[in-house]
């Protein structure tokens, strides 16, 4: 027979769990068709000696519903071995949804997920109102990764209440239609119904975006809809109680993102909590591989107060470096620093990420502690690297997630799945989008926390079944061909760089990878030796269909 692709010579790993083994793998019509030892021809080969072969990995939080606008190849996950994304997280969608309401829901999407409304304004057709609707939109755009999509309480909820739908309780009637809009979301392709019960993320006027409050009955009418089409209920900030009541309701299958504090042992108690949620539910978790939640720098944004700093902050990087060369305006910044409100960030949380080509993720050396040993103020310890680094040094808050040893303790548990990379969003704050690579390179390669069967079923047949995605996520014949080669010594994140690509000329974080050989994408080459090909063989998966 003659092939597609035949990827010769690497050691398989095929998604179940199963270790490395040598083999190759023959791709046609998109699907596996071989693997193993593979005789015959194709017309193009892939020579995989010293190479993982392993299936697509899957990524289950994302928020590339807008970027895949005007971004098609979806960087930067597709950099990093991702071939299918989950959007429609949070509860944040852009359909259902009225004409006169697209503002709206676009400024939803900004203030709580930092993508700007005019980008999102200008770079999608907006040629929807229902959920159906917004599939074929995504379809017609033609993208470098699979989507797989979950519709969003906040759209749902102010398709049917309008204004009231930010704090008032719905009636049975609304809550029987925001049933039914679900259903027949699930009927035209959503994988599943998302809501989000974290209060801080608001609506631009300030109030909590809806379904923040809404009653718990609300979610278990949805989910009765839900569970018997055999949808995923995804519950962002919601307690332990509320979700045992929906995934109750009717044998629902339950996704929810999970951390655990940094505090001696907490990892383990975490992770002992969720498994006693778990007990006789199909509840999923999921959690940061490394710390996360702001990344600053010379080159972007800089958290401290005063005039000095302020004038600053209006140059660009060359006029940045320049002025914390200059001595005088060096120690303006530095005496303003050391006032008592000049920043509010906890200095001890905050970690440079080194100026190698590979970021320093795992240092347990704060920005304070740098200080201290240097005997200097932070500020000063903070441009010194700026200059070393010729203002490129980026610094990283460990908001959430902030010990990787607690983190450890937490992935312990077998219900939860290291993640949730938030790609497409919080794209000035946060660049955690090659969070695959990094589990490679510190998780497996660095640590041996993970065994490479045990890290690959994590990224693929894992999240695939919690998705519902039943056609990918393994190396098997039949699949589709999502494909990912890669070298598992040198696989890894590179620095992360501010950009002003997104349309009006807004900035966002990317951040490329090492490593990778090859990702292949429903039969057809989408990165090759580490750039992409150009091809945008992505699909819209339908749940219906799957």
């Amino acid at each position: 027979m003659k092939y597609d692709i035949l990827i010769r010579g690497g050691s398989i790993v095929d998604g179940s769990g199963s270790e490395p083994v040598a083999g190759d793998v023959a791709i046609k019509d998109g699907l596996i068709a071989a693997v193993g030892e593979v005789e015959g021809e194709a017309s193009r080969e892939i020579d995989a000696t010293g190479q993982m072969v392993t299936p697509g990995f899957i990524d289950i939080h994302t928020h590339l519903d807008a970027q895949m606008g005007w971004d098609p190849d979806m960087t930067p996950v597709s950099w990093h071995g991702i071939t299918t994304a989950l959007i429609g997280n949070c509860g944040m969608t852009f359909a259902p949804c009225r004409p006169e309401h697209r503002e709206l829901m676009a400024g939803m999407m900004e203030t709580v997920e930092d993508i700007p409304k005019e980008a999102i304004l200008g770079g999608l057709a907006w040629d929807w109102e229902h959920y159906g609707e917004y599939l074929d939109s995504i379809e017609r755009l033609g993208t470098a990764v699979n989507v797989a999509g979950l519709v969003g309480h906040a759209a749902i909820r102010y398709y049917v209440m309008g204004d009231r739908s930010f704090a008032e309780a719905a009636t049975d009637d609304e809550k029987q239609q925001m049933a039914e809009i679900v259903s027949k979301a699930l009927d035209r392709g959503a994988f599943g119904f998302s809501t989000n019960r974290y209060e801080p993320h608001k609506a631009p006027d300030g109030r909590s975006i809806p379904g923040t409050y809404a009653e718990v009955t609300e979610l278990e009418k949805i989910a009765s809809v839900v569970g018997p089409k055999n949808g995923l209920m995804q519950l962002v900030g919601a307690g332990f109680d509320v979700i045992e009541k929906v995934a109750d309701t009717s044998s629902n299958r339950i996704l929810f993102s999970y951390g655990t504090s940094p505090e001696e042992g907490a990892g383990q108690r975490s992770a002992a909590a969720l498994d006693e949620l778990c007990k006789g539910r199909d509840i999923t978790a999921i959690s940061h591989v490394r710390g996360s939640g702001f990344m600053f720098g010379l080159q972007s944004r800089m958290p401290v107060q005063g005039d000095t700093w302020e004038e600053v902050r209006q140059l660009d990087l060359a006029g940045r470096l320049a002025a914390i060369n200059d001595a005088e305006t060096a120690q303006k910044l530095v005496d303003e620093a050391k006032l008592p409100k000049a920043s509010q960030l906890p200095w001890g949380n905050v970690f440079y990420l080194g100026s190698d080509e590979i970021p320093n993720y795992a240092d347990e050396q704060s920005l304070k502690a740098q200080a201290e040993a240097a005997h200097e103020h932070w500020s000063e310890t903070f441009l010194r690297l700026s200059r070393e680094s010729n203002g490129k040094g980026l610094f990283n808050f460990r908001m959430f997630s902030s010990s990787l040893k607690e983190q450890a303790g937490l992935f312990k548990s077998e219900n939860i799945f290291p993640g949730l990379g938030d790609a497409g969003a919080h794209v000035s704050q946060i660049m955690d989008a090659g969070w695959s690579s990094f589990m490679l390179s510190h998780w497996q390669r660095e640590t041996g926390y993970y065994s490479m069967g045990q890290v690959i079923q994590k990224m693929t047949s894992g999240p695939a079944r919690v998705v519902g995605l039943t056609d990918r996520g393994l190396l098997k014949e039949g699949m589709r061909a999502d494909v990912n080669v890669f070298d598992a010594d040198k696989v890894a994140e590179l620095q992360p760089e501010l950009v002003n690509d997104f349309p009006g000329g807004a900035p966002r974080y990317i951040q490329k990878s090492t490593g990778f050989k090859a990702t292949i994408v429903n039969g057809q080459v989408s990165l090759l030796d580490g750039k992409l090909t150009g091809t945008r063989a992505g699909q819209v998966l339908r749940h219906c269909a799957a």
